[in-house]
């Protein structure tokens, strides 16, 4: 059988298919093919073995790891080499349904690889409170980054008692907390009165039916509240709906977790979101710019890992 033919043969897997399309765009480790593909490590060790024994792929090292990459078109395609695999991974891109999802996970998964600076922040968030530095506090850095804030309008949605909608209230021009709960409410005015915080507004109503007008915002917080929604699908539409043109969501969550009992110890509906759920019930919603990403990892059992997603309405 003519190598070129051979190399076809391999080639033609779907699966297969879908690793070289997504190598085509970066060189990828196994582990970020396993979890943009959500395969074994077996199974992948397996296709590119397959695809680099036709010349399909090659690899390096890239400190404990290799990174996988498209290789050159071998010489088995001469003379009909000019854009024949280009044209099949075209066309594979375009057929494969599961094509769309996986450049989806895999931008995410660079994102993770280019964020050198997490890593830095982790280590402080594990230091900070744990070792003394005159001065240094989670609270005042809060206090800094809120006196850069511009003066926005502001909903925070699932706002509870209120304390995050109050150390908003600093520095928005208006804070307007939502909560479904009246006694949370009254808590939330009792505190904004007792501290003589004027800017900050509570109504009662769910965030799945905002109390809050078209248009009326600049900013969107969930934190925390969205696992506790129905349909947090409706809640997302409302906060797009709220927001101007060029308004910004921010949503801080759980990650996806199999703690069951978060359901009777604190009326969770969901059991936290993936990164890949959040973003695609935020694209739905009509966000555009969504990212996502996990921002902290308690170490306490049940190891709770916070998930913050971003996103835009378009102006």
């Amino acid at each position: 059988m003519p190598r070129l033919v051979k190399v076809l043969r391999v080639a033609a897997d779907p699966n297969r298919l879908r690793i070289l399309v997504l190598l085509r765009a970066e060189p990828l480790s196994v582990a970020e093919l396993q979890e943009i593909l959500g395969m074994g490590q077996s199974t992948i060790s397996t296709h590119l073995s397959q695809l680099k024994q036709a010349g399909l792929v090659e690899d390096r090292r890239s400190g404990k790891s290799s990174l996988y990459r498209l290789a050159a078109i071998p010489e088995a395609f001469a003379p009909a080499r000019d854009g024949l695999l280009d044209n099949l991974l075209d066309h594979a891109a375009a057929e494969i349904p599961e094509a769309p999802g996986d450049r989806a996970a895999m931008l995410r998964v660079l994102r993770k690889r280019q964020d050198r600076m997490r890593a830095f922040f982790d280590s402080v968030a594990g230091r900070l409170g744990r070792d003394y530095v005159p001065g240094k506090s989670w609270k005042s850095l809060a206090e800094a980054l809120l006196r850069l804030m511009p003066p926005l309008t502001i909903a925070d949605l699932g706002s509870g008692e209120g304390s995050f909608a109050l150390l908003l209230a600093q520095r928005a021009k208006r804070v307007i907390a939502v909560d479904s709960s009246a006694r949370m409410i009254d808590v939330g005015r009792e505190q904004a009165v007792r501290h003589g915080v004027v800017s900050v507004e509570f109504r009662l109503g769910d965030i799945e039916e905002v109390p809050i007008g078209d248009g009326e915002v600049d900013l969107v917080f969930f934190s925390q509240s969205l696992h506790h929604a129905l349909h947090p699908e409706r809640a997302l539409e409302e906060a797009w709906r709220i927001l101007v043109p060029g308004g910004r969501i921010a949503v801080l969550d759980l990650l996806k977790h199999r703690f069951e009992e978060a359901r009777e110890l604190y009326a969770d509906q969901w059991l936290g979101f993936s990164e890949a759920e959040l973003e695609s019930m935020l694209e739905d919603a009509g966000f555009s710019s969504v990212q996502a990403s996990v921002v902290d990892k308690e170490p306490e059992t049940p190891q709770f890992q916070t998930l913050l997603a971003v996103g835009d309405k378009a102006g």
